[in-house]
């Protein structure tokens, strides 16, 4: 059985290591190599933000659609708001939060206070948010943002790795730590395990659905700050592309490390493990369709061993009763 736990645990990191080597023999001058492995640790840095932001609802049980919308909002407030109003940096990354605070508290409100699926709330707000990105970008891009935030995103560098992967890597350990050994962990945890429960327990279920989406926002905003910094512009469509991979990312992550549960720490394996792959395929000249190929076909992966493991220890339980 203890076996069995750790092949459970850790298949996804084996798998990943797997296409590492694999990728490695076959294509040892390029993508054996540190710039190929420095270039995949700093592209998906945004997306390591965005599937940890996505990962605090779930974790409760309530999905966030809104996190790219969050993420494409964020990103133009710093386009417009430099360029066009002549603002600072500082008032302007104040302001890109205090909107991620703000979405998540509406989202909060509709989906806990009125009761409304969280599922069609942040998808409404989300597909708000894309419109309202349209409308004060006039559907153009915005080009020169603030260079000190790109200094600090992409340019700056920290182990030949720009800054930009370490802050995504900050969000992850933050919450592992909080979910591993912090009450508030465990009560989200709890309550997404069971929320009748919970109320009986005495968890404000309510509070902490809302702090989840909340907490999601604010993420969400840093992510398009980080967006910003990384493009050196503010576009107002790439934004959406960030969704099925953090969902792909997210219950990929499930699976692993703590299998059955979505976890940050499952959450990053399952991130490189999917850029890996993408960019060994593109190096073997594979076409542009691989992406969609393999986040897709991840996200059902996921979802079917999440579902197939929810049965077994279902199955266990009563069992053991």
């Amino acid at each position: 059985m203890k076996v069995n736990r750790f092949l459970e645990r850790f298949a996804l990191v084996g798998a990943w290591l797997c296409l590492i080597v694999i990728f490695s023999l076959l294509l040892p001058n390029t993508f054996a190599t540190w710039r190929s492995f420095s270039a995949m640790l700093s592209s998906q840095s945004v997306l390591v933000a965005v599937t940890i932001a996505l990962v605090i609802p779930l974790t409760t049980g309530d999905y966030d659609l809104s996190v790219t919308g969050v993420l494409s909002l964020s990103q133009m407030m710093v386009g417009v708001l430099s360029v066009y109003y002549g603002w600072g940096l500082g008032p302007i990354i104040v302001a890109c939060l205090v909107m991620g605070v703000l979405v998540g508290l509406l989202n909060g409100a509709l989906a806990v206070g009125l009761n409304v699926d969280s599922f069609i709330v942040t998808l409404g707000v989300g597909t708000l948010l894309t419109g309202i990105v349209l409308l004060i970008s006039g559907a153009e891009t915005i080009a020169g943002l603030p260079p000190l935030l790109s200094r600090w995103v992409a340019v700056v560098r920290f182990l030949g790795i720009p800054l930009g992967f370490y802050y995504g890597l900050v969000a992850v350990l933050g919450l592992w730590y909080v979910t591993e050994f912090t009450a508030l962990g465990r009560r989200l945890i709890f309550v997404g395990q069971n929320r009748d429960v919970s109320r009986l327990s005495g968890l404000a279920v309510g509070r902490i659905r809302i702090g989840s989406f909340v907490a999601s926002g604010l993420i969400s905003s840093i992510a398009g700050l980080m967006y910003a910094g990384t493009t050196g512009a503010s576009d107002p469509s790439s934004g959406a592309s960030f969704l099925l991979p953090a969902f792909a990312a997210a219950f990929l992550g499930a699976t692993a490390i703590y299998p059955g549960r979505f976890n940050a720490l499952g959450a990053f394996i399952a991130v490189y493990f999917l850029v890996a792959g993408i960019t060994g395929l593109t190096l073997l000249g594979a076409a542009s369709w691989v992406q969609n190929v393999f986040y897709g076909g991840g996200l059902v992966t996921a979802v079917t061993l999440s579902q197939l493991a929810k049965q077994r220890r279902e199955r266990a339980r009563l069992k053991g009763a």
